[in-house]
């Protein structure tokens, strides 16, 4: 048993090396001395020159030999496993295994042993197969055995083990015996299986959802891609798994935005909802509304970026048809009114004022009736130009846009009692109409929100241009943001924000100290006709 626990040893410090040589008994016995103190309190070694209780080695060597191996066997039963020696030129009187193959598998040592082929009877039908073929190609190369395979103990439950085991051999090469350990992993095993088929069920809800589900490393590495992104992108989760993501799908002039609030996610500064077009596989673009978090790790960093998106490049389509529709048959509208009503208006007007007249000559008393009729006439006709002005605010040329906005401020002003001036110096052309049009309402609400919700005393409207780029900035001196994004639940900023996507500009909304809200919008120029 000594010799065994120094082979053990020597295993432990060698590793997978082979053992050509045992070593002496008295080194066996100096290993199993310094084991046996850790449990059996200070036992020194005979070399010292110390005597121990009994007696000295040299005077009774068997029963000092007796004692180191039943302090071995007492080490090896406190081991949470199962510990197995067998020999293999002596017969099963002389195999060892510990007393928790009880405890695990409800056999006694002296049933095990009893039965040579026992243990491979009671391995699981499905790894018989596996474990015979791991078996012997330990006994043909010698090398270790470390496996994980299920026993079915007496009451027929399933355990799993992890066994460790080695052949050692003699110095002249021949196998002498098996010697290892087996540990009960079933907890983990179970802990496994429920992680798998949890595993499983998320996947499997990533992969039926409608929504892209992305999940990146810290690094903006994909390590996750769902049915719904190999769809819209043509890619699959292999080609893409390991790469960035701003060097595979974003556009080149969204990159640098992305990866803006890639960080502010690492930092756990979460932002807003946002925007990106992907490119397909096929060169296509299109428009996803992302939301983003992040799934911190231990210490508190992010251990993995989860964004989940919507195509909305269709509704997006549809949106912008259908609000070209709707300026279509504003402006429609507003012409009708303007060269249709009140072309009519301004006819029965001038033939009222000339029956006034031939009334007046004759001095007949419905003159003054007549008077009336013109009177309420021309005021229709200013009415109609208002409504007109109103459904197309923008005149069809460059000028148009500071134009409208310069009437709408002194309308504001005349209207409502407070300072409201346009600033524009130098002029700026707009030469698309729809831009124009669409800048005008963005202007007109921000306007209309500072009145309504901010109470503001001064606003002012400036529009400037540089490198390429306009801006449109209101500025008002009310209530500030929050009272105008808590009274009016968004829409309106919701609305300017669709507008400014609509030109291809940006739009911000910002307090201005020390009280009032700043709302601008960066445009595209684009060269006049």
């Amino acid at each position: 048993m000594a010799s065994l626990a120094k082979a053990d040893w020597e295993d432990r410090r060698a590793g997978d090396e082979d053992i050509t040589q045992l070593p002496e008994l008295s080194e066996a016995e100096a290993v199993l001395f310094e084991l046996a103190s850790l449990f059996g309190g200070s036992i020194q070694s005979a070399a010292a020159g110390e005597q121990p209780t009994g007696g000295t080695s040299a005077q009774n060597p068997e029963a000092h030999t007796s004692s180191l191996e039943a302090k071995y066997r007492a080490l090896l039963e406190q081991i949470p496993a199962v510990v197995f020696m067998v020999y293999l030129d002596r017969g099963i009187s002389e195999a060892y295994v510990s007393p928790q193959i009880e405890q695990s598998l409800g056999y006694s040592r002296e049933e095990w042993l009893e039965d040579p082929i026992r243990w491979y009877e009671h391995i699981h039908p499905d790894d018989k197969q596996r474990w015979s073929l791991e078996a012997a190609g330990m006994f043909l190369s010698g090398k270790p055995l470390r496996s994980s395979y299920r026993v079915v103990a007496r009451d027929g439950h399933v355990i799993w083990f992890h066994c460790d085991a080695k052949m050692m051999r003699r110095p002249d090469g021949q196998p002498w015996f098996i010697h290892g350990v087996a540990f009960d992993i079933s907890d983990l095993k179970h802990t496994e299986e429920a992680l798998h088929q949890e595993r499983n069920v998320v996947s499997a809800i990533l992969d039926t959802v409608g929504a892209l589900v992305v999940v990146l490393d810290p690094e903006g590495r994909i390590t996750r891609f769902n049915r719904a992104c190999e769809l819209t992108t043509g890619y699959s989760l292999e080609e893409v798994r390991g790469k960035r993501i701003w060097d595979f799908f974003l556009v080149p002039e969204e990159v640098e935005r992305f990866k803006s609030i890639f960080s502010q996610l690492s930092a756990d500064l979460l932002p807003e909802d946002y925007q990106s077009y992907w490119v397909t596989r096929h060169g296509t673009k299109r428009l996803i509304a992302w939301s983003s978090t992040m799934l911190p790790g231990n210490n508190g960093t992010p251990n993995y970026i989860i964004a989940t998106g919507i195509d909305i490049t269709e509704r997006e389509q549809l949106e912008k048809a259908l609000l070209n529709i709707s300026s279509r048959e504003q402006r429609r509208i507003g012409q009708d009114l303007h060269d249709g009503l009140g072309q009519h208006l301004t006819g029965i007007a001038f033939m009222a004022k000339v029956h006034e007249a031939k009334l007046t000559e004759k001095c007949v008393a419905e003159a003054s009736d007549a008077a009336k009729i013109v009177r309420l006439v021309n005021e229709a006709i200013h009415k109609t130009r208002e409504l007109a002005r109103g459904l197309l605010p923008v005149v069809s040329d460059a000028h148009g846009l500071m134009s409208a906005l310069q009437m709408w401020a002194a309308e504001v002003e005349d209207i409502f009692g407070i300072s409201c001036r346009f600033e524009c110096e130098p002029a700026v052309l707009i030469y698309d109409d729809a831009m124009a049009t669409h800048l005008y309402h963005i202007a007109q609400e921000a306007v209309n929100n500072a009145l309504k919700h901010g109470h503001a005393c001064k606003i002012l409207i400036r529009l400037t241009a540089e490198n390429e780029r306009g801006m449109l900035v209101v500025n008002d001196d009310g209530g500030g943001i929050g009272e105008i994004r808590g009274n009016s639940h968004g829409m309106g900023l919701h609305i300017m924000n669709y507008r400014a996507g609509m030109i291809g500009g940006t739009l911000e909304v910002a307090p201005e100290p020390p009280r009032g809200t700043t709302v601008t919008c960066i445009f595209p120029l684009k060269a006049g006709r």
